[in-house]
């Protein structure tokens, strides 16, 4: 089996756990959670793909869905605004 080569950016600090765990095989690693993070995507795609939900409605859910998080914090007794 083929694989492609990625080259990935990481931060310093990472980066010299990575280099100091050498008996670990971080690229097995990188492409399980790559994996696992893949599944979770395709899962998505598939429901939208069933979905009726235009943006416009989805943007009309968020807004309400925000409205009423804003409005239940604004509504708590005892809380200083």
């Amino acid at each position: 089996m083929y694989m492609a080569t990625m080259t990935l950016s990481v931060p310093d600090d990472l980066y010299k756990v990575i280099k100091h765990h050498n008996e670990v095989k971080w690229s097995v690693i990188a492409r399980n959670a790559m994996w696992e993070y893949a599944s979770k995507v395709q899962i998505l795609d598939s429901i939208l793909e069933k979905s009726e939900l235009t943006e416009m409605d989805a943007d009309e859910i968020s807004k309400l869905i925000k409205k009423s998080i804003r409005e239940r914090h604004e509504n708590k007794p005892g809380e200083m605004a």
